[in-house]
């Protein structure tokens, strides 16, 4: 029978790395009964840490999925890991579930990932329940920690519960929704706080409200079904307190996912259909609607994928449609997951999380059915690797390797450098390129061989510039002639082709060809067929060639339009190759006319350190050419700078933040945009790559 869709409640746990969250799923299982074992982080038991990685880190590396039955309802909760490395974990579960729960060490307070957590999941639409973890650690400062949650996150944010006793004291929580009679070792009033939670809650009801100001106060049941309505409005996120140690809190915070979080229907869904807009419901008749938010490749059940239903209904062996792919295909079993045990069922409807076995065909953002679903946007990776594998014949292995892991993190990139004939290993930072080789060599045999960061230098122009480039070769019998004319123009990030290719810019324009990834434009202006139209493709494919290898670095080359607007051939030596050939040199010889010059990749830091370190943070972002953009407190004697700098610069940042602050900072890092490099730093970037040339 498929499950009830009122009765299903759909939740990530996310949050900064320690901040117990694994510990605390692990707990929960326990205490509904889903589990009969005593699962342990620290002892490699874990039921969400069953990768071997996870058990020898103690900490997650993948979002693993698992479920508990509680007060009726069906939870599903997907552990996610906490470190900022690792946010497309989390990016993918958010698109799985409803609510968010936000796990705050609260000896520890606010993180980097924990406001990155937060971020991510107002993006996502989820409603937010703030959990704070370790209240049995000492030197706890309580009503600090609440007025620093409120300052970073809002007024919203108002405690459902409070701790009873701190640290080794700690011995229960007391509601502040319906307060007890005796409160007096809690760690803020709960009465102080009675009131003004209940005005936040009734907020959303402007009928409840008003009898609430004449006096008449809203029932227990009243009060919960407001407040799922408040944590869908986002004008409530409630604050709950538990010890997973001392195991205080837990039964509550079980009441509250059954109760406050937000059911399937709670967020609006929509996709499009035959290019219309259209709203999904969570009804099991509807026609289906799923979407694939993360894979895993499992050694022994080898490729799994998880799947959230949104509508319809699923059913094993069923014949089901992939968006953009030809035809339809038909899947295996339908799996049930726990951790990393599988059990099949044989359909699944609106609201469930489930996984498909061995289906080559599904990727992580896949769309199922007829309504095509927002597709899953990622960060860019910007940190890279050259790695080459330390056995030789082992390039198709390592090949197969990388593939295999890029399909489970889409933060992850892969390219093959036909010059050097590496592959480039792209991730978000020093350690999750280390995770990654760290699983080539466990899972798959293979270890490699890394060199430098590489970074992602693009070449460009900064002037118009005009020339023609004329390639003959004689060689016996039939042999090779063309020669093409071109002008080249900036063509720079933000342009709108509309309005760049026009017939007043273009009188002659016939047709124009566009390439988004690398924002270059070729125009067709050539008239009286001195170029004869069959050999347009191959005077592109030149162009697409010498793009990719560059001109004055090796780097790809980006906003750049060229246009063709004269040129030559033969009845007999003209052929594609000898057209293919002058067109990448013609845009070689033109690119050196039009004041070439490199861009570099720029990204955002949010970098959290202890106060007394910020003044040494400054002045070494200074010194990396980094522009500082704000500055804010998040409590606890931290401070987080947010600054743009030049990828080249922070690419091994870890260790130097370590180094500065005795371990105590932390750091994300995502791509901003490309721009221009100071000319004594491309000088030195320009040198590097003709003396690399000259080696090779």
């Amino acid at each position: 029978m498929v499950r009830n869709v009122a009765d299903i409640r759909n939740l990530a746990i996310c949050g900064h790395g320690n901040a117990g969250k694994t510990s605390l799923v692990d707990q929960l299982l326990v205490l509904s009964g889903a589990v009969t074992t005593k699962p342990s982080v620290d002892a490699g038991t874990s039921i969400c840490d069953f990768d071997e990685e996870e058990k020898h880190h103690k900490h997650s590396v993948e979002a693993s999925v698992v479920h508990f039955d509680h007060a009726g309802k069906r939870i599903n909760l997907i552990d996610t890991p906490g470190y900022p490395e690792l946010v497309g974990q989390i990016i993918g579960s958010l698109r799985a579930v409803e609510t968010t729960l936000i796990a705050i060490d609260a000896h520890a307070g606010i993180k980097v990932n924990t406001r990155r957590a937060w971020n991510e999941a107002g993006k996502a639409g989820c409603g937010r329940i703030i959990v704070l973890t370790k209240l049995d650690t000492e030197n706890i400062d309580f009503p600090g920690l609440i007025d620093t949650i409120k300052e970073v996150f809002g007024s919203e944010c108002a405690l459902l519960n409070v701790p009873l006793g701190l640290g080794d004291s700690l011995h229960g929580v007391a509601s502040t929704l319906e307060v007890p009679g005796d409160v007096s070792d809690a760690a803020i009033d709960p009465q102080s706080i009675h009131e003004a939670l209940v005005e936040s809650i009734i907020e959303v009801d402007e009928a409840v409200m008003e009898r609430y100001f004449e006096g008449e106060m809203p029932k227990s049941a009243e009060l919960l079904k407001l407040m799922v309505q408040a944590i869908a409005a986002g004008t409530l996120t409630p604050i709950v307190c538990v010890s997973t140690k001392k195991e205080v809190g837990l039964k509550e915070l079980m009441d509250l996912l059954a109760n406050g979080a937000l059911p399937p229907d709670a967020i609006p869904r929509q996709g499009t259909k035959d290019g219309d807009t259209v709203t999904l419901k969570p009804d099991p008749t509807a026609s289906l609607a799923a979407q694939v938010f993360k894979t895993r490749i499992d050694p022994f059940v080898h490729r799994l994928s998880f799947l959230r239903i949104f509508s319809g209904t699923l059913h094993k062996d069923a014949m089901i449609d992939v968006a953009g792919a030809r035809r339809g295909f038909k899947i295996g079993p339908l799996l049930s997951v726990q951790g990393e045990h599988t059990e099949p069922i044989d359909e699944a409807g609106p609201g469930e999380i489930v996984a498909i076995a061995k289906c080559e065909e599904l990727h992580t953002g896949s769309s199922i059915g007829e309504v095509k679903l927002p597709p899953l946007k990622f960060p860019t990776p910007m940190v890279g690797l050259a790695v080459v594998p330390k056995t030789r014949g082992d390039e198709a292995k390592l090949s197969g390797a990388l593939h295999k892991i890029t399909e489970e993190d889409p933060t992850i990139h892969i390219e093959h450098d036909a010059e050097t004939k590496e592959m480039v290993l792209t991730g978000m930072s020093d350690l999750h390129l280390m995770l990654i080789r760290e699983r080539l060599k466990r899972r798959d045999h293979v270890e490699v061989e890394a060199k430098e960061p590489k970074i992602p230098y693009r070449e460009t122009i900064q002037t118009n510039a005009e020339g023609s480039y004329r390639h003959k070769k004689q060689s016996g019998g039939a042999g090779q002639f063309a020669e093409v004319h071109v002008r080249m123009y900036p063509f720079p990030e933000g342009t709108v082709l509309e309005e760049f290719a026009t017939k007043d810019r273009f009188p002659h324009l016939k047709s124009h060809h566009y390439q988004e990834s690398s924002q270059f434009l070729w125009v067709d202006s050539v008239v009286g067929g001195t170029i004869p139209g069959n050999f347009m493709p191959a005077i592109e494919k030149g162009f697409h060639e010498r793009i990719k290898q560059g001109v004055i670095a090796g780097y790809p080359i980006q906003n750049v339009c060229i246009e063709v607007h004269y040129g030559k051939d033969h009845p007999v030596d003209s052929n594609e190759t000898a057209f293919k050939i002058a067109a990448s040199r013609v845009l070689a010889e033109v690119f050196k006319q039009a004041k070439p010059g490199l861009l570099e990749p720029v990204v955002n830091m949010h970098i959290t350190v202890p106060a007394d370190n910020v003044g040494d943070i400054s002045s070494d972002l200074s010194g990396r050419r980094g522009q500082m953009v704000g500055m804010d407190a998040v409590g606890g004697g931290m401070t987080t700078i947010e600054a743009k700098v030049p990828l080249g610069e922070v690419s091994t940042y870890a260790r130097t933040l370590s180094s500065m602050t005795g371990g105590q900072g932390s750091y994300t890092m995502e791509f901003s945009h490309y721009d221009v490099v100071p000319g004594n730093v491309q000088q030195e970037i320009i040198s590097k790559a003709k003396l690399k040339e000259d080696e090779d």
